[in-house]
């Protein structure tokens, strides 16, 4: 198979859709870069003095691990200085991040979730980077964050890159979805997947069981048929996956079809959910439904959700397409 590196596939994608002009190319580049960074550190572990958590908490009441911390920087180094940007804003941080003065500014918005799945940096399991960006306003001249709520649909590039046995990239521009694999020996990133498709029927389900006690009606309706197997409505049975890493989770449904699933709960009926929709849940489901899955809140499409503040929560139901349709139905019935 000839190997397609990431730079060759963007300005090949250029030329026949004319959807990546230069500076998203170098922008997507330069992102990818600061992956192959982060993949590093994590590499290191214990050896590197980056396990463990820190002595702070992020805007998210979170406390915060070391490994957090070093991948937000690593970003915002990465990406201030090229001229691409006009800001960024990262699920560590309680405000956007302007791009210094002594830099020029570009006319893309970048949105990450440095280090998803913080819970299993210690033990070794499988971890990621989100991100999305979005294109600046028209005639924005100094960024606020209004500038940055803008529904999915805007994005213009979504992708996660996942550290594990192997790490890879996972992108897509509008175009569909590709999958590149990090050449540790070149430093490239070489596609191995394109055009990823999501099988629309699925015997795979991703939800965090231990909390079933706290689900609302719709969400056990859905559970309860999926766990009666072959004498259950559904006929057949179904194994569940959960690896409480989102990035892995999904990376998993891309490959070979399920549903992921992290719904609102009676915990804290007001709080529509515990994902971020602007480093989470968006550049997901775009990913999800460039696949041809499906993404949801459980009432409409996530990609439709006007944001009303950057850390933002909401319910995510994404995945296989018939899967995601019953249950999001279940809750649009009550």
């Amino acid at each position: 198979m000839k190997r397609i590196s990431l730079t060759q596939h963007l300005i090949e994608e250029q030329r026949l859709h004319n959807t990546i002009p230069s500076e998203l190319r170098l922008l997507i580049e330069v992102v990818s870069r600061a992956c192959k960074t982060i993949s590093h550190s994590v590499s290191k572990g214990a050896l590197g003095d980056v396990l463990g958590a820190a002595s702070t908490e992020n805007v998210q009441g979170e406390i915060q691990k070391k490994l957090d911390i070093i991948s937000n920087e690593i970003l915002l180094q990465a990406n201030e200085w090229g001229g691409h940007l006009a800001a960024m804003a990262s699920e560590e941080m309680e405000s956007f991040h302007p791009i210094p003065n002594r830099y020029p500014k570009g006319e893309y918005l970048l949105l990450f979730d440095p280090l998803d799945g913080s819970s299993n940096i210690d033990v070794n399991v499988t971890i990621g980077t989100i991100f999305s960006v979005l294109k600046a306003p028209e005639g924005m001249q100094e960024p606020s964050e209004q500038d940055f709520l803008q529904v999915g649909t805007k994005q213009v590039a979504a992708g996660y890159a996942v550290y594990g046995p192997q790490t890879m990239l996972v992108l897509t521009t509008g175009n569909g979805v590709n999958c590149f694999t990090l050449d540790r020996e070149m430093g490239s990133w070489v596609m191995t997947q394109r055009d990823i498709k999501i099988p629309a029927d699925t015997a795979e389900y991703a939800i965090n069981a231990s909390n079933a006690r706290h689900w609302f009606p719709p969400v056990r309706r859905y559970i309860d048929e999926l766990e009666q197997g072959k004498v259950g409505p559904r006929g057949k049975n179904f194994n569940m996956r959960w690896i409480a890493s989102m990035v892995a989770d999904v990376h998993r449904i891309l490959n070979r079809g399920g549903i992921f699933m992290y719904p609102a709960d009676a915990r804290d009926p007001d709080k529509p959910g515990k994902l971020r929709l602007m480093y989470e849940a968006n550049p997901m489901s775009l990913i999800i439904e460039q696949a041809g899955g499906a993404a949801t809140d459980g009432q409409q499409r996530i990609l439709d959700i006007q944001p009303t503040g950057l850390h933002q929560r909401v319910a995510v139901f994404l995945g296989s397409k018939n899967e995601v349709e019953r249950v999001t139905g279940y809750h649009q019935a009550t």
